[in-house]
């Protein structure tokens, strides 16, 4: 039997939630709680629509253009989202990461990116996914600078969150009191803006309606534990999201492009905002030797 084009696919079980992790990208391809999925899937043997899962590794989002200076030079990234003459989501999410253990409810998964014309440094990158029968999925993303030169880093994650159901009579809450303006190229076109009286003001939870949202928010509220949570309920089911101190920035989309629009709801968190590494804002400067992790999770509600 051929092998999927995805790659391996390394199935987590804990109580009454399964994943699938993908060699390709280190994708979460599946994630179910009581059979029930948590979050948009694809098959084995497609490639991840819309970024669906994907990490975004060592940058989240776009760079205007593919062009940014870091450390007295320019640089020039291919152009990966030619509609937009922009660089996108970084360097690996299609990239096969080999798994270093793979347990029934644990994998980790290593990847080396070495230097391209346009990132000429070398990183060695870590993604460790555990399932929880009480607290869901944990995935945990580190970046080891294993070059000479301090490196620009940023990374993210891009599940879409569902409950089964359209997301238009769903209601989304996300703690967040400054967005992120952008421009028709989705260029982050000014300083971040107050959410009140805006589409944007997610934070008492309200019905999603026909709002079109594809945009970075800031200044995210975080409980004891240092975390911010993104809420998807509709139909008498609930989706959470949680991201650590280490993701000062949520992206939210409503997937309105996406190949199934508005089915699920596209929560990003990110250690930067768009276009970082050409403004500077929030780039991770990675030392030799060096290393940046950060943690988020997905859990069932009731």
């Amino acid at each position: 039997m051929s092998e999927s084009i995805t790659g391996e696919q390394y199935a987590l079980s804990a109580g009454p939630y399964q994943a699938v992790i993908t060699e390709s990208g280190a994708s979460l391809r599946e994630l179910t709680h009581e059979g029930r999925p948590l979050v948009l899937s694809h098959g084995a043997d497609e490639p991840a629509p819309a970024a669906f899962g994907h990490l975004l590794i060592p940058w989240p989002n776009r760079i205007d253009h593919g062009r940014y200076d870091y450390g007295g030079a320019a640089h020039q990234l291919d152009i990966s989202e030619p509609a937009r003459d922009c660089a996108i989501h970084g360097l690996a999410r299609w990239a096969p990461w080999r798994a270093a253990e793979h347990e029934p409810g644990r994998v980790r998964l290593t990847h080396r990116l070495l230097a391209t014309a346009g990132y000429p440094f070398r990183l060695d990158l870590e993604a460790e996914y555990t399932l929880d029968a009480a607290d869901g999925l944990h995935v945990r993303v580190t970046a080891r600078n294993a070059g000479a030169a301090t490196a620009p880093y940023g990374h993210g994650a891009h599940p879409y969150l569902t409950v089964g159901e359209p997301i238009d009579a769903c209601t989304v809450t996300l703690g967040a009191d400054r967005y992120v303006p952008v421009d028709e190229r989705m260029i982050p076109s000014g300083p971040s803006l107050d959410v009140t009286g805006t589409k944007y003001d997610l934070r008492a939870g309200p019905v999603l309606s026909d709002r079109r949202i594809d945009t970075a928010f800031a200044d995210l509220n975080r409980d004891g534990d240092g975390r911010v949570w993104a809420t998807l309920s509709g139909g008498g089911r609930t989706v959470r999201l949680w991201a650590d101190e280490a993701h000062p920035w949520m992206m939210i989309y409503t997937a309105d492009n996406a190949p199934a629009p508005r089915e699920g709801l596209g929560v990003e968190p990110m250690t930067c905002p768009p276009n970082a590494f050409a403004t500077g804002e929030g780039v991770i400067d990675l030392k030799p030797g060096a290393e940046y992790t950060g943690a988020y999770g997905i859990v069932a509600g009731s």
